[in-house]
């Protein structure tokens, strides 16, 4: 499976009022519920995919062991490529999905309501979160339905 992975309104609530903690390492501090619900539905064959802005901050080693750090372990960490103009998420995703061979086996997990202008057999894969919440314990049973679903285009 890919997971598609958004940090900030994902894995950190984004709130405008609050600046979020940031462990020793200077990345953002992941909310509990959000790394619980991550990492239920990771397995050995699970493909991180970050879509984050922060993707290009740092290699996939050194998001390897942010994840980790945060109570995220996967096998394998990739990310969309870097983009030399401003592209919405929608159009990085579609991009990514163009050049890269793959079944109907992802998930998208973002607040970026431009997915919701995906192609449909794209927005049957997303699961949008509230960006002042972030995932949470909510989103686990949706998941877990997505993800036993039958595979059809």
């Amino acid at each position: 499976m890919y997971l598609f992975l958004d940090i900030d309104g994902v894995m950190v609530p984004a709130k405008s009022w609050d600046r979020p903690a940031l462990l020793q390492d200077g990345f953002m501090k992941f909310s509990d519920s959000a790394v619980f619900v991550l990492q239920s539905v990771i397995t050995q064959e699970t493909v991180i995919v970050l879509t984050t802005s922060h993707r290009n901050r740092y290699s996939v080693e050194e998001w390897n062991a942010l994840l980790k750090t945060r109570g995220i372990v996967a096998n394998t960490i990739v990310k969309l490529e870097e983009s030399d103009t401003r592209m919405s998420r929608r159009d990085e995703i579609l991009r990514w999905f163009e050049t890269h061979e793959m079944n109907n086996d992802f998930i998208i997990l973002d607040d970026d309501k431009s997915l919701n202008e995906l192609p449909a057999h794209f927005r049957k894969h997303v699961i949008l979160t509230h960006s002042a919440v972030g995932l949470t314990a909510e989103h686990l049973d949706e998941l877990k339905s997505r993800l036993q679903a039958p595979v059809v285009l």
